[in-house]
């Protein structure tokens, strides 16, 4: 009888899963697996003969995959919240990469990651409309001693328009990511090009660097603080999938925490790199408006609360400030800093809806003291790149307007 219950279950738990999957867009060319349903179940697939146990790894959550007569694995996640995810692939105790999948530098290594079909892609859907460019950038740093290595977005006007000069805005990424997310988990290019084309956003550039890597001469890589740089598979180093309750400058998932406390410095000698190195290079290099008043930074989860840390220590730098599941500002902070508020023109916070930030009542009391605050709340996301793409989405549409 047990047996036969048992069975029944597992005809009925078949019958729930929809069997309409896809392709994975992220997948490498020719692949076939993963794949996608309508349910937004990650359907993962590999040819592992010799091994005594496979587990799709995503969510932090780990799933048993099943082997056929030919050593072929293949197994189902739970739906997904929409947009994209990383994940990886664990056989018998060992994490790896899916071959089937495109590698992306999350989780402090290179892994594979998967995109889940979201009801508003369009936003970050390539389109038949002028193309901007995404480039390599290599330059002296005069703070660490050492070439170092960011990505410049510019529009397709910086083109077809030779004399004109643009904005910039200065984009971070998370803990346990780099310089290359936001053009690749973020599809910043394809954002912005298809914003500026239907008149959302004015065409600005945006520079986009490391933020974890830049050391001074003789200091210790910065650690310590994992958790923070979007969902990992469960185990992965550097982070832990969703952010442990109370981690620093961040809501966790026991209330929100409003600023930084302690007064912590998450930039440490980035914020030297930026100003003394990547400012000055981007102004001479490309063709800029150098002021105040076209510049913007923001930043994703540690990426926020660097630009936090920035933005506080220098006050008359930017004009536009932005901070993505990165904690939120607050008034105390903010209302005896009179740079900040002379010069502020657009505060923006934003979180996942399954993050607890508190943005919009801190936005709401920093309009009180005449900050020009915005905050938007990402619906039925969490701590991912899904938020951090509509928040940046929502952003550039607020920024370097008159």
């Amino acid at each position: 009888m047990l047996l036969a219950a048992m069975t029944v279950f597992s005809l009925a738990a078949s019958a729930q899963v929809a069997e309409d999957f896809k392709p994975a867009t992220t997948n490498q060319e020719g692949k076939q697996y993963p794949m996608v349903n309508s349910q937004r179940m990650v359907r993962a697939q590999i040819s592992a003969p010799q091994a005594n146990s496979v587990k799709l790894d995503i969510g932090g959550v780990k799933y048993e995959m099943k082997k056929d007569e030919n050593g072929v694995w293949t197994g189902e996640s739970a739906p997904q919240d929409e947009g994209f995810h990383y994940y990886q692939l664990e056989i018998d105790g060992a994490s790896v990469p899916d071959p089937g999948s495109r590698y992306y530098y999350g989780a402090s290594r290179w892994g594979s990651g998967i995109d889940i079909p979201a009801q508003d892609e369009e936003f970050y859907t390539v389109k038949n409309v002028p193309q901007g460019s995404i480039n390599e950038v290599y330059y002296y740093s005069t703070v660490t001693e050492s070439m170092r290595h960011g990505y410049v977005y510019l529009p397709a006007e910086y083109y077809s328009n030779p004399t004109k000069k643009f904005p910039v805005l200065y984009l971070q990424h998370g803990m346990g990511e780099n310089e290359t997310g936001w053009s690749a988990q973020g599809k910043t290019g394809i954002i912005m090009d298809n914003l500026i084309a239907a008149g959302k956003a004015v065409p600005f550039i945006i520079y986009m660097d490391n933020g974890l890597n830049a050391r001074k001469p003789g200091e210790q890589p910065m650690g310590g603080f994992g958790g923070f740089g979007g969902q990992r598979p469960q185990g992965a180093p550097g982070q832990g999938g969703q952010r442990p309750q109370g981690a620093p400058g961040q809501g966790g998932q026991g209330g929100p925490r409003r600023g930084f406390g302690g007064g912590f410095n998450f930039a440490g000698a980035f914020q030297d790199v930026l100003i003394k190195d990547i400012i000055p290079m981007v102004e001479k290099n490309y063709r800029v408006i150098a002021d105040t008043e076209h510049r913007a930074m923001a930043g994703l989860s540690m990426g926020g609360m660097q630009t936090h840390s920035i933005t506080l220590a220098n006050p008359t730098t930017f004009a536009y400030v932005g901070m993505f599941s990165g904690g939120t500002f607050n008034v105390d902070e903010l209302t005896d800093a009179k740079d900040f508020k002379k010069t502020n023109k657009v505060l923006f916070m934003s979180c996942g809806g399954k993050e607890n930030m508190g943005v919009d009542k801190a936005a709401a009391d920093l309009k009180g003291i005449g900050i020009n605050a915005h905050s938007y709340v990402s619906p039925e996301t969490a701590h991912e790149w899904q938020t951090w793409r509509r928040s940046l989405y929502q952003f550039a549409q607020l920024i370097f307007k008159k």
